[in-house]
């Protein structure tokens, strides 16, 4: 195995993870172009969340390739840290606005949403996946201190 080949797995679960995040994105955003639930409760102050978010997975994403492509520097492992603790931070705040948002939900809504939340489950279950192989590669020491939030 190339020393960048271990890094695949990282990939792997980080792609998993953003395509759920964009099912997150497609249905939650559809909500505010249904007459019922333009206005639901929750959804604006989520999307606060869900934006940044999205943005340190794909910065995450996008570090963990340059890594399997090759490149060795340590700034581009921590981008790759640090966007995977900003994500996981981000989620919480995600997450309490989707208890909202089907709490909230008209009746016939609350399986539409429960539905993003199950996405919202996945997107995190194959982030935490990619913290778990990256921090096998790295060690749990370059994990201390390393989340500049931006």
């Amino acid at each position: 195995m190339r020393q960048n080949d271990m890094w695949q797995p990282v990939v792997l679960e980080l792609r998993r993870s953003l395509f759920s995040e964009e099912m997150v994105c497609s249905m939650s955003s559809q909500l505010f172009h249904i007459p019922e639930t333009k206005d639901l409760k929750g959804n604006a102050e989520m999307h606060e969340s869900l934006v940044p978010a999205s943005y340190h997975r794909v910065t995450a994403s996008g570090s963990a390739h340059r890594l399997v492509n090759g490149e060795q520097q340590m700034s581009i492992v921590q981008t790759l840290i640090s966007c995977i603790q900003n994500a996981q931070e981000k989620d919480r705040d995600v997450r309490n606005g989707l208890n909202i948002m089907r709490d909230a939900a008209p009746a016939s809504y609350k399986p539409f949403i429960e539905n993003i939340i199950r996405w919202q489950d996945n997107a995190e279950r194959h982030l935490q996946n990619a913290k778990q192989y990256t921090m096998q590669i790295t060690g749990t020491n370059a994990w201390q201190n390393s989340q500049p939030t931006y």
